[in-house]
């Protein structure tokens, strides 16, 4: 009886001694066509040049093998992978919700955060929540967002215009900036930071750490701002 043993398959070419056929279409070090030639001619030309013999169209009749540093090949390709992840951009949809009477101060603390994801390159979900006798007043929310948006207008705008969803009107708002363009700027931005403190080996540990202090307590201030409702409106507004 035949059985099947599942395992995972191998994706890496064949080298060297794990080529298995008569004879090769074999290309040189420096991409020449040698052309088809015995795979003991192959093997014997890679110890000649200290190279290994990889196939690199298996497909092909005869297989295609080149004669290169199979190690080197392995890293540079590698390094090259990671590169593209590091460039690869992933739309994030960020969302801020606020209230239609909401507090002066609360409104900037709310926009400031609007204003970072901009910058960052993500879109930004506006949601205006209703409650009790404020769903009699949707001109409120669509004020707000049509002043929001106003304010924000150097950095984004309206993808989505102002639209009612039960008791929460929303909006999206898109950045200017490319979100390759923005991970491009952050990246030049902490390598001048590198650079200046490398500059400056004199400055303390300690002003360094209380940096990242202040950083930590800062997200961890953001990350709250961005699911926790807004405060109860002011008095005076009510």
């Amino acid at each position: 009886m035949w059985c099947y043993r599942g395992g995972s398959i191998s994706t890496e070419p064949r080298i060297n001694d794990r080529i298995r056929v008569p004879e090769v279409r074999l290309v040189g070090p420096s991409g020449e066509q040698v052309g088809i030639v015995p795979l003991a001619k192959a093997l014997e030309l890679a110890q000649e040049y200290d190279l290994d013999l990889v196939e690199v169209a298996a497909s092909a009749r005869p297989p295609v093998c080149k004669l290169m540093d199979y190690g080197k090949f392995k890293y540079e390709s590698a390094m090259k992978a990671r590169e593209a992840r590091k460039n690869q951009a992933h739309t994030v949809i960020k969302e801020m919700k606020l209230r239609p009477k909401i507090d002066p101060h609360d409104y900037d603390t709310k926009k400031g955060h609007v204003v970072r994801f901009l910058k960052q390159g993500d879109k930004v979900k506006i949601t205006i929540m209703f409650r009790g006798r404020e769903q009699s007043r949707p001109e409120l929310g669509y004020r707000l967002l049509q002043r929001l948006a106003s304010d924000v207008e150097d950095l984004g705008f309206v993808e989505s215009n102002p639209k009612q969803d039960g008791r929460n009107m929303i909006m999206v708002l898109g950045p200017h900036k490319k979100k390759t363009e923005a991970m491009a700027e952050a990246r030049e931005a902490q390598a001048a930071r590198k650079a200046e403190a490398k500059a400056n080996p004199g400055r303390s540990q300690n002003a360094a750490d209380g940096e990242i202090a202040e950083g930590e307590t800062s997200e961890g201030e953001t990350s709250e701002a961005e699911t926790a409702e807004a405060p109860a409106e002011a008095s005076a507004e009510a």
